[in-house]
């Protein structure tokens, strides 16, 4: 491990707190002229949509003097929506190569992070399952097709009446590109051969997985015997 991420506990005061937030006009805010972070309009749109849902929640970092430090893309999503003031902290604790680096680093660092991604799949399905939009959470369409796979067909199931859950369940399942086309695939073809009758399931799509699972296992039989 290098030696910048070694931890250790230390002091309360070692660490440098910021001070409250506070309102500035977003007009004497001033970017940072060598910011190598892009921000496209389809971001700008990503990030207004989500301060109007969820509020204007990460402050901009400034200087004592106004320039922008890190929060480049809220205050162009904050303009993008009309807004005259923004929320601000100031970090006038910094050097110039401090602030340079952090430019820098506020955006590398989350990059670093990375997703479970059966947690989060779960969490996607969750919300899907409860309406909500979820454009604002920021992943593409194919990003979140990619990630909820057979997911999202479970979440989309109804609630399941309190009398019906013994003899219902519902399953998800994290797959590649290439086998959720085979799945589907075989989804199709299996509803192909007819209706689903006095299967107690009115779900289509976990009835033609379960005709797959038997089609399966009778051939497995076949080679068996």
């Amino acid at each position: 491990m290098p030696p910048c991420c070694q931890i250790e506990i230390v002091q309360q005061s070692m660490v440098k707190m910021p001070e409250n937030a506070v309102l500035r006009p977003v007009d004497k805010l001033r970017p940072y002229a060598n910011n190598a972070r892009t921000h496209s309009t389809e971001q700008i749109e990503q990030l207004a949509s989500s301060m109007l849902e969820f509020g204007f929640t990460q402050p901009v970092l400034i200087t004592g003097d106004g320039d922008i430090i890190a929060g480049h893309g809220r205050v162009m999503a904050a303009k993008s929506l009309g807004l005259t003031e923004v929320p601000v902290i100031v970090l006038d604790h910094l050097t110039p190569d401090q602030r340079r680096a952090y430019v820098i680093a506020d955006n590398q660092l989350a990059l670093n992070a990375g997703w479970d991604n059966d947690i989060l799949a779960a969490e996607l399905a969750a919300l899907e399952h409860a309406d909500f939009n979820l454009d604002l959470i920021g992943f593409t369409p194919q990003q979140m097709e990619k990630m909820l796979g057979v997911e999202a067909a479970a979440a989309s199931l109804p609630a399941l009446a309190a009398g019906g859950k013994t003899s219902l369940s519902q399953m998800t399942f994290t797959v590649t590109d290439e086998q959720k086309g085979d799945i589907e695939r075989a989804m199709e073809l299996a509803k192909s051969f007819g209706d689903f009758v006095d299967t107690g399931n009115e779900n289509s799509n976990g009835n033609a997985l379960a005709r797959v699972a038997e089609m399966f296992l009778g051939a497995q039989s076949d080679v068996d015997g």
